[in-house]
């Protein structure tokens, strides 16, 4: 007797991913920066958007996410005349506890991979700030939680942690120092959804530090370097 509807079996397999880099070629890195684009962007436009710190100190490292697709409908597409936009995504809600695991997974690759570029340029292991912009915020914090990475400083960019983040004393969410960056006319990252993460948060004695800047849903010159430039230190939370 055979089942009315197909079932689904889970089969693990090899993927080529693609990493944007900017910074030096060789010799000492003071900072390693893994950036996590947002959805339906690519990595290497989204590296451009971080030029503001790669001062030849910094190796910036943007992974770009393994499910590639063509932007709009067909209908749209058709009437581009071959001018197709290719966007990038880190998951759906489609298989989502193997998408979290896979990232987790190739994110971990990519921590490797920068560890063996700077060991080859003798370099030692710089602080890393990870940075998740948009949708890339979710599997940032997911990666921190769950990886093998050794994270100084975390970037939430236009977004919340994820809801199911651990928040508890123990988590390894709290071991960098966290930055919650908002654009103040950023129209995914609302008011109320800010405001309701912020109390989120303090509810749970999270320490973070919250930014804003006078703009939308990107990154920014001046905030970028600006965060770029501190100690670190979240023990209270702040503004910039």
């Amino acid at each position: 007797m055979t089942d009315a509807s197909p079932r689904f079996e889970s089969l693990a397999v090899r993927r080529t991913a693609r990493l944007a880099v900017r910074g030096p070629r060789s010799g000492p890195v003071r900072e390693l920066w893994i950036v996590l684009h947002g959805y339906g962007q690519l990595a290497a436009p989204f590296l451009e958007g971080l030029a503001a710190v790669d001062d030849g100190s910094r190796l910036l490292v943007a992974p770009e996410a393994l499910s590639r697709f063509y932007e709009g409908s067909v209908e749209e597409r058709v009437k581009r005349q071959g001018e197709q936009v290719v966007g990038a995504s880190w998951m759906t809600k489609e298989a989502r506890l193997d998408d979290i695991a896979d990232n987790i997974a190739y994110l971990d690759a990519v921590h490797g991979w920068c560890r063996d570029r700077l060991r080859a340029t003798r370099g030692g292991a710089p602080p890393l700030t990870v940075l998740g912009f948009s949708q890339g915020a979710a599997t940032a914090a997911r990666w921190i939680a769950a990886g093998s990475a050794e994270v100084a400083r975390h970037l939430v960019w236009g977004s919340t942690l994820p809801p199911d983040a651990d928040l508890s004393p123990a988590s390894p969410l709290r071991r960098p120092a966290t930055f919650l960056v908002i654009g103040a006319r950023d129209r995914f990252a609302t008011e109320k959804l800010v405001a309701a993460e912020h109390a989120r948060l303090d509810a749970a004695g999270f320490p973070y530090r919250a930014v804003r800047f006078d703009g939308g849903h990107r990154l920014d010159d001046d905030t970028l370097r600006a965060i770029a430039h501190l100690d670190g230190d979240t023990d209270a939370t702040g503004a910039l």
